[in-house]
């Protein structure tokens, strides 16, 4: 008896040391993805930044315009200071050169730009913006940072609140039709899809026309009424008047198509055998969607949600400008028309980063939850 119990204890021993060596193997496993991928991801973050430096940059040729602008400036200055009237030809041309000079050198223009473009590259990195060349903030701040943490809380108002709308919507009509394949509804969601081929802001002009313009019952664009209220609860009120025709034009251009992709998805589902199983089983329809269709199909659907949240955030530039929307996508127009290119590479580094957490965030949610992501099988 006392053999056999000690036979049994080293079993059970064994047992448990074979599975702490698994427990540990998973964690170092699952340790070396994430780290692969944080690396990866970073990396990719870095190309695309310095990619973005040097398109905005022109390569270059930005800092030709800039010099342009400033010898023009300081010559403009100089010819109409009184002090500097009676100066000769030859003085004046001297000074405005050496006045170029110091500005030149003030900037950091005097170095080759493939040399300030790593300099650029590390500074936008360690999210060290700078100052912008020519926009500023409503409260007349030049800091590149400043200007986009004032725009950005409008553009995630809208453009979230546009995209979870959306999402609720197209889950409930793509279940509702995928359970009603061949109805009227279904077959009214796949004839109106192609529509969704048309902008949203094309509609957006519609819409303008329709109940701003002829019916005035909505405002043509813009934030809140001016002057603004002074009240919290009207001035919220005011800002959702403002945001129902940019919301609703994209209600209508993105809703079918939106939805003819759900019900397509989980139609592909719906047809599984573990599906047929439940119906044979005779569960009731609500229960076979909640469990079997909708719950294996959620991990891709949150992906989905999540990417166009954070694509959103960076504004759609054309909605914007049609509605006067004082959004991150007004500011890269404007930044793009003046040649801003701080408030430009600061809106793509904010983006980039964003973008590469929620990928990363993604990836170790699918690591944990599903074991073939850990050991690299597909």
């Amino acid at each position: 008896m006392r053999r056999s119990r000690t036979f049994l204890l080293r079993i059970e021993s064994l047992g448990e040391n074979r599975g702490e060596t698994t427990l540990k193997r998973e964690h170092k496993r699952m340790l070396r993805y994430v780290a692969l991928r944080g690396i990866c991801l970073f990396a990719v973050v870095v190309v695309a930044v310095y990619i973005t430096i040097l398109i905005a940059n022109m390569g270059g040729y930005v800092d030709q315009i800039i010099k342009s602008e400033i010898r023009f400036q300081i010559g403009v200055s100089v010819n109409q200071n009184p002090a500097y009237k009676n100066l000769p030809p030859s003085k004046k041309a001297e000074l405005i050169e050496g006045l170029y000079q110091q500005e030149i050198k003030r900037l950091g223009l005097d170095t080759p730009f493939i040399l300030r473009s790593h300099q650029y590259l590390v500074k936008a990195l360690t999210l060290d913006l700078g100052r912008s060349l020519y926009l500023t903030s409503d409260t007349g701040s030049r800091l590149v940072r400043n200007i986009i943490l004032e725009r950005l809380p409008a553009t995630i108002l809208l453009f979230t609140s546009i995209n979870l709308i959306l999402f609720f919507i197209s889950i409930t009509l793509g279940l509702y039709a995928s359970r009603k394949y061949g109805s009227k509804l279904d077959k009214l969601i796949v004839a109106l899809s192609p529509f969704s081929s048309i902008p949203g802001w094309f509609y957006g002009i519609f819409l303008i026309l329709i109940f701003a313009a002829t019916l005035h019952i909505l405002p043509y664009g813009g934030f809140v009424d001016v002057p603004p209220p002074k009240d919290p609860f009207h001035y919220a009120l005011s800002v959702l008047k403002h945001m129902i025709l940019p919301v609703l034009s994209w209600l209508v251009a993105y809703t079918f198509i939106q939805t003819y992709i759900r019900r397509t998805f989980f139609l592909m589902f719906s047809q599984e055998d573990y599906v047929e199983m439940a119906e044979a089983k005779g569960l009731p329809p609500r229960i076979i969607e909640r469990r079997y269709i909708l719950k294996p199909t959620l991990p891709p659907i949150i992906t989905d949600l999540s990417l166009t949240l954070i694509s959103s955030w960076m504004g759609a530039v054309i909605t914007e400008r049609v509605f006067n929307w004082p959004g991150l996508g007004t500011l890269l127009y404007m930044a793009a028309i003046m040649l801003d290119s701080p408030v430009i590479i600061g809106s793509v580094v904010i983006y980039a980063y964003l973008l590469a957490i929620t990928v990363f965030v993604l990836d170790i949610v699918y690591a944990i939850v599903d074991p073939r992501v850990r050991l690299g099988v597909t």
